[in-house]
């Protein structure tokens, strides 16, 4: 069993994640976006954060300007001064991750690293605003994620990478699991942050959430905004939903008598 403790995740169960602060309901990783998911109760806001060239924080999720705002470009080739021009949709800021962090001062946030050069440029951000029990890290590379677990100055909570969820759901498949469990426990790691199903293969099954719990271990599932896959996830026992439609996880939660808003609700 995990011997580690996370403030992060010392909430009623299930959590509700805003995706990028709600994506499905605004324009998304804006400030306005993250203003809407906490004025409907959520306490846990989903995000993601790349570095401009001259290390300025900013909570986004592309690569590139291109696809959300009215500029070009690959958000790590560009100064500050030009990338602050950019407005998601034509009208919005792309906000700091640290303003966000100082903003929302009860708001916990899952950030997606998306890049190497965040991490020192996040480190910092999480210092400067005391934000080390707020924060769970999370990325698509392991080696990335290490890197930033290990930045933080102080342990913080962090979800498995992929080589992570890998053996996770290995352990699930198979009979012979004790040994690839014992390490997944020894990690110290308290979620695992999964989608429903990766390139034609089902991830999220009744058997992984067993799995996890055995050792501990909360399961969120990403990113979710159909109610009926809502309901039938909550049916397997996960420990959280991230989801762009935030009106929808909260009807479907509060009819099951589980929305749990903090102190932030409105």
């Amino acid at each position: 069993m995990l011997s580690r403790r996370f403030a992060f995740l010392d909430h009623p169960l299930p959590l509700a994640f805003a995706h990028r602060g709600g994506a499905a309901e605004g324009e998304e990783n804006t400030a306005a976006a993250f203003g809407r998911a906490v004025e409907l109760g959520y306490d846990y806001l989903e995000t993601d954060v790349h570095a401009t060239s001259d290390g300025v924080l900013l909570a986004f999720h592309d690569h590139t300007l291109d696809r959300v705002t009215d500029r070009r470009g690959r958000v790590a080739e560009q100064p500050y001064r030009v990338v602050r021009q950019a407005r998601i949709g034509g009208v919005h800021e792309i906000p700091l991750m640290e303003d966000l962090l100082g903003d929302f001062p009860r708001a916990r946030f899952n950030i997606d690293v998306k890049e190497a050069g965040a991490i020192g440029p996040l480190a910092e951000a999480v210092r400067r605003t005391a934000a080390h029990d707020r924060v769970c890290l999370t990325s698509f590379s392991d080696e990335r994620l290490q890197r930033a677990r290990a930045a933080m100055g102080r342990e913080v909570c962090s979800s498995l990478g992929p080589r992570g969820v890998a053996a996770l759901r290995a352990a699930a498949a198979t009979s012979g699991y004790g040994r690839l469990l014992a390490g997944l426990a020894r990690s110290g790691v308290p979620c695992a942050q999964v989608p429903i199903g990766f390139r034609g293969l089902r991830v999220t099954t009744r058997a992984l959430v067993r799995t996890a719990h055995a050792i501990g271990m909360q399961v969120h599932v990403w990113t979710v905004n159909d109610a009926d896959r809502m309901q039938r996830l909550l049916d397997l026992g996960v420990d959280g939903i991230m989801t762009d439609n935030i009106s929808g996880l909260r009807e479907v939660l509060d009819r099951r008598g589980l929305w749990h808003p903090g102190s932030m609700a409105a």
